[in-house]
């Protein structure tokens, strides 16, 4: 099975990458610390049609798969862009049998987020602290409503993470924990792929930084020590790039193996994106600890990414329940 990307895809990441270079960058990301605006922000993301990438034509999205989604996120994960399209794709999977809201989702007319743990008072959400409309799963039923906003004082202000309260709500499924559990696995493979282009990206700068930093008359570059840690990091962004991939694919060819292929996405991601963001701080030694050197907004967001969704023990959890069960041999 070649789980490489096809021409079309390639070429939608080559206008992802080229809109997100032009619209977002870690002095955006850094801002938003200082309770500057975040970067590119919801409407120019519905404007180019990042939001309704898996929202169906007929809700005014573009019907296309979760694999290029994630081929998105990833562009958008390399320079910490948000708002997350983590909350797109779960939402677009809640909403499939509400179009009009499903509609409001792709035009970015309505800011929405999805609520985890309870709806009387949930965990940290992403987007939250900015959303007008909320999702949440209340007794096995999918409501939505308006909520009560609590943010916390961010580690990563591009997640937008805040705790809600619903104050009002309506059911909008019954009986929605399977719809809730797939939609969570979507977000799942979606973060997964920011979290692949933040770490492609933090290895990027620290070999470029190594074939340029001089110590004791040498590139640093050509200490083993360095070489060692960078090459680590490198392979590890090309171990979960392959989970990405596959677990994106899953989601519309192989739903069987979702379950499996997005635990092991996240999971990998967890661990990755963090060594890949202290490698590139450890590379540029002294600075690399500065407010002023931006390795600490990647290191910022690994640290949080790692707990959103599911911490790595959780789902490599999953992925050992589902794999004596038979997943693999499916």
């Amino acid at each position: 099975m070649n789980f490489d990307l096809d021409t079309d895809q390639r070429d939608i990441a080559a206008g992802a990458r080229e809109f997100f270079t032009g619209s977002a960058s870690p002095a955006a990301a850094r801002a938003g610390l200082e309770g500057g605006t975040l970067e590119p922000g919801r409407k120019a993301l519905a404007g180019i049609g990042f939001l309704g990438i898996t929202v169906p034509e007929a809700a005014g999205g573009s019907g296309r798969p979760l694999l290029d989604l994630a081929v998105v996120a990833e562009q958008g994960g390399a320079v910490l862009a948000a708002p997350s399209l983590v909350t797109a794709a779960r939402a677009a999977v809640l909403l499939a049998d509400a179009p009009d809201l499903a509609a409001q989702l792709a035009d970015g007319s309505t800011a929405f987020a999805v609520l985890d743990g309870s709806v009387d008072g949930s965990a940290p959400s992403i987007d939250a602290a900015d959303a007008t409309l909320f999702f949440g799963l209340d007794g096995g039923d999918l409501v939505v409503g308006k909520g009560e906003v609590v943010p916390g004082r961010p580690l990563d202000a591009t997640r937008g993470l805040a705790s809600v309260r619903l104050t009002s709500r309506r059911v909008l499924t019954s009986d929605a924990a399977e719809l809730w559990a797939r939609a969570r696995q979507a977000a799942a493979v979606v973060m997964a792929a920011e979290d692949l282009g933040s770490a492609d990206r933090a290895v990027t700068l620290g070999v470029a930084y190594a074939q340029e930093r001089e110590a004791f008359g040498r590139r640093i570059g050509s200490y083993q020590a360095v070489k060692h840690m960078l090459v680590d990091a490198w392979a590890g962004v090309e171990q979960l790039r392959s989970l990405v991939w596959w677990a994106a694919w899953a989601a519309d060819s192989a739903p069987a193996e979702l379950p499996l292929a997005s635990s092991a996405a996240k999971a990998c991601a967890a661990s990755t994106f963090e060594r890949a963001a202290g490698t590139l701080i450890q590379v540029h030694g002294g600075v690399g600890f500065t407010w002023e050197h931006d390795a600490h907004l990647f290191w910022r967001r690994a640290k949080v990414d790692r707990l959103l969704l599911g911490d790595e023990s959780e789902h490599l959890d999953a992925v050992a329940r589902l794999a004596v069960a038979g997943a693999l041999g499916r």
